[in-house]
C-alpha cells in the first residue's frame, strides 16, 4: 500500500478551507475568539493602533517556528503574516477610494486564491515582515489623514455590505488583531 506524500514533500501546500464567513458584525459586538471590540476604537485611533501592532507582528514574522503550519490545514505565521500584508494593501486602497469617489464598489479580493497564486508558504518571513510594516505606515498614514467630515463616507464590498470609512477602519483593525491572536503573538 502506498503511503501519500507529506506535505514537505509535495509542490502545493496543504489546501486550507476557506473562510466563508461573514465577519462583518465585528463592527457592531465583540469577537467571542480574539476578545478585540473593534467598536471601541474611536475611527481617529486607527492609525496609531495600526502603528501599534506592527511590532507583535514583525517579531512573530521573526520567530523561528514562522514558516511551520501547527496542523497541515492551518496557516503558518508567514502565511498569516504574508495576509495581514495584502489585508493592509487592500485596505489603504479601499479608504483612498471611499474619500476619492462617492460610494465606490470595491473590487473582490480572494483572500484564499491569493495565498496559493502567490505561495505565501514561499515567501522570506523577513521580507514579510518588511513588506507589512511598510504597507502599515501606507494605511494608518491614509487613515490619519481623513478629515472629521469624511468618517461616514460610504463604500461597498462586492457581496453587498456596506460600510463607512469609520466601519472599514474598525473592520480591517479586527482582522489584523484577530490574526495576531491566531498567531500567539
Amino acid at each position: 500500500m502506498d503511503t501519500p506524500p507529506s506535505p514537505a514533500q509535495t509542490s502545493e501546500p496543504p489546501v486550507i478551507t476557506p473562510d466563508d464567513k461573514d465577519w462583518t458584525w465585528v463592527v457592531e459586538r465583540r469577537c467571542p475568539e480574539c476578545g478585540f471590540a473593534a467598536s471601541d476604537v474611536p475611527p481617529e485611533a486607527v492609525g496609531g493602533t495600526v502603528r501599534d501592532l506592527v511590532p507583535r507582528w514583525v517579531a512573530a514574522l521573526h520567530r523561528d517556528d514562522a514558516q511551520e503550519r501547527s496542523a497541515p490545514t492551518t496557516w503558518s505565521t508567514l502565511e498569516y503574516g504574508a495576509h495581514v500584508r495584502d489585508v493592509m494593501r487592500i485596505f489603504g486602497e479601499r479608504v483612498q477610494l471611499m474619500l476619492d469617489e462617492d460610494d465606490p464598489l470595491f473590487a473582490n479580493w480572494d483572500q484564499d486564491a491569493t495565498a496559493l497564486e502567490d505561495r505565501y508558504d514561499l515567501q522570506d518571513p523577513q521580507v514579510v515582515a518588511g513588506e507589512l510594516a511598510a504597507a502599515a505606515e501606507t494605511t494608518a498614514d491614509r487613515f490619519d489623514a481623513v478629515a472629521d467630515d469624511a468618517w461616514e463616507r460610504p463604500g461597498r464590498r462586492s457581496n453587498g455590505s456596506r460600510f463607512t470609512v469609520r466601519t472599514l477602519g474598525q473592520y480591517f483593525l479586527h482582522d489584523v488583531v484577530h490574526h495576531l491572536h491566531d498567531v500567539r503573538a
